[in-house]
């Protein structure tokens, strides 16, 4: 949160129209680059999403020791892969 409130405070008017143009630029180049990832490797969403679904199902308190024992988890790579299969059927 306090990451945030320092975004809100900076002025992005400090930039000149050439940085701003740039800085356009480069977010757009990025945004491209990584929707070209996720598209090329859709075990990503499925990752994410099993996480977030035992997140709301669990509702831990712990989301960090949480998130640790899920991706250490020695089978998910065989569940992943198991429900990539059956997403692609």
């Amino acid at each position: 949160m306090a990451e945030r409130n320092t975004l809100q405070k900076l002025d992005f008017s400090a930039l000149s129209p050439e940085q701003q143009e740039k800085l356009h630029h480069f977010k757009v180049k990025t945004r491209v680059a990584n929707e070209k990832y996720l598209r090329s490797h859709p075990e990503v969403e499925m990752l994410l999403s099993d996480f977030l679904r035992g997140v709301f199902l669990k509702r831990p308190t712990d989301i960090r020791e949480f998130a640790a024992d899920h991706f250490s988890d020695p089978g998910l790579p065989k569940k992943i892969h198991a429900q990539m299969n059956i997403h692609n059927t």
